[in-house]
């Protein structure tokens, strides 16, 4: 990938290369959103509608938001409910408000059964109505002594006192007893018209009147995020994180895969490419058997972002291209010679290649196979042989790993005298007569090694 624009193409190769381990993160995900879940119980939610009447402006609406949820409702709320272990200042996180249209104000009510919410939403539209109420009256006491419910008081009071005198008064038996009985009345009258007018005249008393319009009604669902919710969110974040880590891999990986870029770290010429006929995963390096069993089950044995191998066209085909190779290195020689063919340790595709080409070079060439360890390179000394070849396959080392190859064969006095870069090729089910199959092939390569020794 290197610096290529992230295409379709890719995240389909990744999706079709690497779906068991995307499948398996993904479940982990989703047992991560369970576990989530569990720490965090379900809350549900009740609302409950109070109405305004009269005319409201809209900061008049909202200074009766912030008076239904102060803390003077919330504490009288709560020492309503009684819930064991809740106290006003718990309660004040679980409540909300908010004004919706046509003067309402819509209290909200958070617990964690339905039931509870929905006696918490109502206990609070109902103390918000009575604090409002008060206030109202010019007290926010309880038991309120002043205001317009002190001047009610007073006027009852008065028109007792007026019943009173108009008992005690000669009931009619002199002009002047009527007189004064009538005068009472009429005073009783204007008391009254005078107390009608003055709440009238008060706009408190039109928008003290607020209703509560019924019970809240009981919630039948959690609120987000739900256990399903969280479940999703899980598989999800886990699913792209393990597309996106992939991504990543590809973008920081530095594989060389073109023949310029592992001819510049070799210092050497590219002599060809060669064919290997065989599975993907002859690719995969030499590891231990339990984790080798774990990455293959999980289907991340191969390099994803390697191009698929594509279809040999037929044995006599690859068998032309190891011996172009061998006339390339026969060129380069001068008279028969003797090469060490170094081949990286844990490269299976460059080992096969390489035993091939000992199969093809016949006896004109004397090739002795090597594998280096890419770690600590060692390559042994020179001896009778003309130069060292080099066989690895693309995408599989760094530059710094095939420069500390080059380094251990100038070490050891072997010039490197060319390339092969090998790589797989999907076999035809027919085979050339009278070629040896792939097992010939190997054996050859292991016995070259075991020959000629190893470093």
């Amino acid at each position: 990938m290197s610096d290529d624009t992230i295409r379709l193409v890719t995240l389909g190769r990744i999706l079709r290369r690497r779906w068991r381990l995307l499948a398996v993160l993904t479940v982990v995900g989703a047992l991560v959103g369970y576990g989530t879940s569990v720490l965090f119980p379900p809350r549900y939610t009740a609302s409950a509608s109070v109405l305004l009447p009269g005319q409201w402006e809209e900061r008049e609406l909202l200074t009766q938001v912030d008076l239904a949820t102060s803390s003077s409702v919330v504490d009288r709320a709560a020492a309503d409910l009684r819930w064991r272990g809740v106290s006003g200042s718990d309660l004040r996180d679980r409540v909300s408000a908010e004004a919706a249209d046509g003067n309402i104000i819509k209290i909200s009510g958070t617990a964690d059964t339905p039931e509870r919410a929905q006696h918490l939403s109502d206990r609070m539209a109902q103390e918000f109505v009575s604090y409002a109420a008060r206030i109202a009256g010019g007290s926010t006491d309880p038991d309120p002594a002043t205001g317009t419910e002190a001047l009610r008081k007073q006027v009852a009071e008065t028109d007792r006192r007026i019943t009173d005198l108009a008992d005690a008064a000669d009931p009619g038996r002199t002009v002047e007893s009527v007189q004064a009985r009538t005068e009472l009345e009429k005073l009783r009258t204007s008391l009254e018209d005078a107390m009608q007018k003055l709440e009238e005249a008060d706009p408190a008393t039109d928008k003290a009147g607020m209703v509560v319009m019924g019970p809240a009604a009981r919630p039948t669902g959690e609120v987000a995020p739900t256990r399903t919710q969280l479940i999703a969110a899980g598989a999800l974040l886990f699913f792209l994180l393990a597309v996106i880590s992939h991504l990543v891999a590809a973008r920081v990986n530095r594989r060389l895969r073109t023949e310029t870029e592992i001819e510049a770290a070799l210092g050497s010429v590219l002599l060809g490419t060669v064919d290997v006929a065989g599975e993907r995963r002859a690719h995969r390096p030499q590891v231990r058997a339990r984790k080798s069993r774990i990455r293959r089950l999980l289907g991340a044995d191969t390099r994803w972002e390697m191009p698929t191998p594509r279809t040999s066209g037929d044995e006599a085909g690859r068998r032309i291209r190891y011996r172009r190779v061998c006339t390339r290195l026969r060129d380069r020689i001068p008279g028969p010679g003797r090469l060490l063919v170094v081949v990286p340790d844990g490269d299976e595709i460059a080992r096969r290649a390489a035993g091939q080409l000992v199969a093809e070079a016949k006896g004109d060439l004397l090739l002795r196979v090597v594998e280096v360890s890419v770690d600590r390179p060692t390559v042994p000394d020179r001896d009778t042989e003309s130069g060292a070849l080099v066989v690895l396959s693309a995408g599989a080392w760094t530059a710094e790993e095939l420069a500390g190859i080059a380094e251990a064969c100038a070490d050891g006095r072997h010039e490197v005298v060319g390339i092969v870069v090998a790589g797989m090729v999907l076999a035809r089910p027919t085979r050339s007569a009278g070629h040896p199959p792939d097992a010939a092939t190997v054996a050859l390569a292991v016995r070259g090694h075991a020959t000629g020794g190893s470093a």
